[in-house]
């Protein structure tokens, strides 16, 4: 089953977005302050940003844990 995914990067804002929809929902934290997650109203993931991704350490891979189905 094929699904498609949306990558925005934004260079000036320095701003990276992957949307795996396009469905109604909003921003929320995550444990990295440079990523947060958009989910749903029942938290499911729709997809994720990256802020200041020009300055993220070319030696260490960023991560973070997003978490389906919880509320805000």
């Amino acid at each position: 089953m094929a699904q498609s995914v949306k990558i925005w990067f934004d260079p000036e804002a320095d701003f990276l977005e992957v949307l795996f929809s396009d469905a109604p929902g909003y921003m929320r934290e995550t444990d990295s302050d440079a990523i947060m997650e958009r989910v749903d109203t029942q938290g499911n993931i729709l997809g994720f940003s990256v802020l200041n991704v020009s300055q993220l350490s070319k030696q260490q891979p960023l991560y973070a844990q997003l978490v389906a189905g919880s509320e805000p």
